[in-house]
């Protein structure tokens, strides 16, 4: 199922990651120490690889 960098952004800030900047349409949340950075470019999907990645950072199904 596609997913977009907005739809993780919504899921990561209400499971209490924080938003540390943003650097164009990237951006930084961290929470525990742990950094990620989420491309938030309108809808667009994010790749299969990078969710993966995302997903094994934050202990998140998405």
């Amino acid at each position: 199922m596609p997913v977009s960098g907005k739809d993780v952004l919504k899921k990561l800030l209400k499971n209490g990651w924080a938003l540390k900047s943003v650097k164009g349409s990237h951006h930084k949340l961290t929470k525990n120490g742990i950094t990620v950075i989420i491309p938030v470019h309108r809808n667009k999907d994010l790749g299969k690889g990078l969710l993966q990645k995302i997903e094994k950072d934050t202990k998140l199904k998405f």
